[in-house]
């Protein structure tokens, strides 16, 4: 690919955010030139110590800098260093840094924030280069405001957005009004070993369908796309009464959805399921559920190990007296609320809590301590995961060794993380990037069946 004009070629400027929410970011802007203001390598500097999610990011960007500045003279990085991405490839944009310039004149904003400090170097570097698009890129929504507001160009870091709409998101099912059947012309119908398939024609909203999505029509029928080519896909038929009846460890499915999210979770070849929906829609209860049954009763997994991405837990856990598990058992509380509700109707509801987490492999961890990690035969369950970045989130997911299944649960309308949004956020990135893996699968839980009060709360509020 031929470079741009230099009059054509933009040149961004990345916030610390940016790089610390996807390290590789200096890559990916093609034959653009890129730049780090000398403000964000302090910023990254005085974040890069600790054991919390954001200082290993910020290691990994830093790492990334010197790895692609190489041997580069003073002279070099201040004109640019072409970015090369691969050993083969033609190098594409350079990367440069820029030195903080005091704002001539009284118009500047006040630097005693980084912020304007940036925002104040762009400035200058604008009238430095009048005939350039200079862009700030950043993921805190009030410093592009500010940028803006100053006459700086700013925008958010796209490409990790996978979606525009996040009504776009898959559900993890097709409904169908009246008969499913009703739309389809032609079906190959196979019976064997107690398991029913029907091979369809891959045309009109077929089309849309993706592995082990489901269909589920007014009538009753609920499939599961178990096989799929170019022209064709195969429907196994689930039966909608063994579904909705089917216990697992005390606990039965309140609706179709619940129903649907259980067969994924119990299902041996499903190696990653991911369960969205809105508080109180079951997501923990039924990933405990599933979990306690296949280390418990079948014995298919060795250990539940379940951590939260929530900011005390990217914490170190310190120095102060108690052992690791009395030092997160304030984390344990979602856990523990939920083996509650699993055994309410039981003689001594306290005692058969005591008698699970004694007898069953459940370790609750930090997210620290996933990190660099290998977990085999594991149930790994990651709650609030809306609040991972997709670089977090990859970093997580690759801890899964041999045997091991991931169950991401979160809820896309309550995220707590500044810089990330539902479109964002790595749990959206992962369920779009993950649509079409064969062992992965995903459901959108409907609903509130946690109380009539929930749900009032939930629509009204």
């Amino acid at each position: 690919m031929p470079r741009a004009p230099q009059a054509r070629r933009k040149m961004y400027v990345l916030d610390t955010n940016v790089l610390i929410h996807d390290p590789n970011a200096l890559l990916n802007f093609e034959e653009h030139d890129v730049i780090i203001p000398m403000t964000v390598l302090e910023e990254l500097d005085s974040l890069k110590s600790g054991k919390q999610a954001v200082a290993a990011d910020c290691r990994q960007a830093i790492r990334n800098i010197d790895k692609l500045l190489g041997d580069a003279t003073p002279g070099d990085i201040e004109k640019g260093v072409p970015i090369v991405r691969g050993k083969k490839a033609e190098p594409l944009g350079a990367l440069s840094i820029l030195m903080s310039t005091e704002h001539q004149g009284n118009h500047g904003l006040p630097e005693h924030l980084n912020d304007n400090k940036i925002i104040n170097t762009l400035a200058a570097l604008q009238a430095r280069h009048k005939s350039r698009d200079i862009i700030l890129v950043s993921k805190d929504i009030n410093m592009r405001l500010k940028a803006r507001g100053f006459g700086v160009e700013a925008q958010d870091y796209h490409n990790d957005m996978l979606l525009d709409d996040i009504d776009l998101l898959p559900k993890g099912y097709k409904e169908f009004a009246s008969s499913f059947w009703d739309t389809i012309e032609k079906v190959e119908t196979i019976q064997r070993e107690g398991i029913t398939e029907h091979i369809l024609r891959r045309e009109g909203e077929l089309a849309k369908l993706t592995i082990n999505e489901f269909v589920i029509d007014e009538q009753g029928f609920v499939g599961k796309v178990s096989d799929l080519s170019d022209d064709k896909l195969v429907i196994r038929d689930l039966h909608q009464h063994d579904l909705m009846n089917e216990e697992v460890w005390g606990l039965i499915p309140r609706d179709i959805y619940q129903a649907i999210a259980l067969n994924l979770l119990l299902d041996p070849d499903i190696h990653l399921v991911n369960l969205t929906g809105s508080a109180g829609s079951g997501k923990t209860i039924l990933a405990l559920a599933a979990c306690i049954e296949m280390t418990v009763a079948s014995k298919l997994y060795k250990r539940i190990i379940a951590t939260r991405s929530t900011q005390g837990l990217d914490e170190d856990i310190g120095f102060l007296p108690g052992t690791e598990a009395e030092k997160m058992e304030p984390w344990l509380g979602a856990i523990v609320d939920n083996l509650e509700a699993l055994h309410e109707d039981d003689e001594n509801m306290t005692a058969s809590v005591d008698y699970i987490l004694s007898k069953v492999p459940l370790h609750f961890k930090s997210m620290n301590y996933i990190r660099g990690r290998s977990f085999q035969h594991s149930l790994i369950i990651i709650d609030e995961s809306q609040n991972l970045t997709p670089h977090q989130i990859k970093t997580i997911i690759t801890r899964a060794g041999n045997g091991s299944k991931v169950i991401c649960l979160g809820n896309l309308a309550q995220i707590d993380t500044p810089y990330l949004s539902a479109l964002s956020s790595g749990l959206t990135y992962m369920t779009e990037r993950f649509k079409s893996f064969r062992h992965g699968g995903h459901i959108h839980l409907q609903g509130v069946p946690r109380s009539v009060l929930a749900e009032y709360a939930e629509a009204n509020l």
